[in-house]
């Protein structure tokens, strides 16, 4: 188990978590822009007649990238919650626990809450 982290250590995962916010935000805003152009090209068609299977491909297309956004907003409102712990002093600690989280898994996971242990335990309740 490593030690925990001191609030000077802090500053080298708040840059990995502002990246990686950035970086999804942008892939939010994409995607967003995308499922919307598309129902705008579908919105201004004509009576032009569609193949059942193509209505299901964009059907299956849009609910698809629906499901991404809804993914990655996820991640951002975790990324968002640790940011906060590391404004407050509590990041690097474990959430069910409160022993200290491996840094090799928060240089993996930067976001997460949870020791692997904990993590584990969560998943697979018993």
């Amino acid at each position: 188990m490593s030690a925990s982290l001191k609030p000077e250590e802090f500053g080298p995962y708040h840059r990995l978590l502002k990246d990686l916010s950035d970086r999804l935000r942008g892939n939010v805003g994409r995607m967003t822009d995308e499922a919307l152009r598309r129902n705008q090209n579908d919105s201004n068609l004509s009576n032009v007649p569609l193949h059942m299977a193509d209505v299901g491909t964009e059907n299956y297309d849009q609910e698809f990238t629906l499901g991404l956004i809804e993914n990655e907003q996820e991640t951002l409102k975790l990324i968002d919650e640790a940011l906060g712990r590391i404004g407050d002093g509590t990041y690097g600690a474990c959430a069910e626990c409160e022993r200290p989280i491996a840094r090799a898994r928060l240089e993996a996971l930067p976001y997460t809450r949870y020791c692997i242990e904990c993590a584990r335990k969560l998943e697979n309740p018993e």
